[in-house]
């Protein structure tokens, strides 16, 4: 193994005084997206623990990887936490998967890590697929900056009242969304942030249908409605950011006239700002303007 790699046992030495947490990203579809590392880790671990064993256990047969699996869900992580603590306290090392894609994305796994940070054991990230990524790399849509919210609330209430919260948010939004429910996410996403929006569906990537969507909500929803095998599969929403409204340059313009012979340009483009929302070192150029015009 070469020298910059991590060097790692199942069961740590005498010397150590406990074992590794590995988490671990699967594919999201693609059983080839896997890495060589995160291959020998399985490989090598005392335990896997696996959202579905049944989903985990056919990435484990592709590679033929033999080693044990256990459920570990949203349902029985607190049960269990105590138990897999003490375990890698231990001495023995523990892989935690996801059914695809990179643990605690929306995934279980969040409490064990936490424990494990808090008592002071090895965590060890092994990057890999993670759809939120792959999506918003081939969007088209802006990526240097977005705000990632998961699933939607499922009750139609709640769902709109949490769009209502990201309405003016200007980062690129980023989503999941099941078959179930896409068509009535996408019909809220219209509702609150209007039809011509633009925003991407991405669908089963990395998968042999993956199809990657680009339109206005309003087109998305007709593309949606045009086939059965567009509303299949799972689902990463992104949404074009809100723009950001300049302020009216005639009313800032006004405003500062008459802030102006008062008091100084520092604190008329403060004022200005406050009023109408637009930046502060906007204002202050226009205030300088305005004041050596007069």
């Amino acid at each position: 193994m070469p020298e910059n790699e991590q060097q790692f046992s199942s069961r740590n030495d005498s010397n150590s005084v406990s074992g590794s947490l590995y988490v671990v990203a699967t594919p999201i579809g693609n059983l080839d997206d896997f890495t060589q590392r995160a291959i020998e880790v399985l490989q090598n671990v005392v335990l896997i623990l696996a959202e579905d064993t049944r989903q985990t256990g056919k990435l484990l047969q592709h590679y033929s990887i033999k080693t044990q699996t256990r459920s570990y869900h949203q349902h029985n992580e607190a049960q269990l936490l105590d138990k897999y603590l003490a375990q890698i306290k231990a001495g023995d090392s523990i892989a935690l998967v996801s059914d695809a894609g990179t643990p605690l994305i929306s995934d279980p796994g969040f409490p064990l890590v936490r424990a494990a940070r808090e008592q002071g054991l090895p965590v060890v990230p092994l990057p890999g697929a993670c759809a939120v990524v792959a999506a918003l790399s081939v969007a088209g849509l802006p990526v240097s900056r977005f705000c990632f919210e998961g699933f939607l609330p499922a009750k139609k209430a709640a769902r709109l009242q949490q769009l209502q919260l990201l309405k003016n948010e200007i980062r690129t939004l980023v989503f999941y969304e099941s078959t179930h429910r896409i068509t009535a996410t996408i019909e809220g996403m219209i509702e609150v942030f209007g039809q011509n929006r633009r925003a991407v569906i991405a669908r089963e990537l990395t998968k042999t249908f993956e199809q990657v969507q680009l339109d206005s909500l309003a087109a998305l929803q007709t593309w949606l409605a045009s086939s059965a095998d567009h509303l299949k599969g799972e689902f990463v929403i992104i949404v074009d950011g809100a723009k950001e409204e300049s302020p009216d340059q005639s009313r800032v313009s006004e405003l500062l006239g008459l802030l102006l012979p008062h008091v100084g340009v520092k604190q008329a483009a403060q004022i200005a700002a406050e009023f109408s929302g637009g930046g502060r070192n906007q204002m202050y150029e226009l205030a300088l303007a305005l004041k050596s015009e007069s």
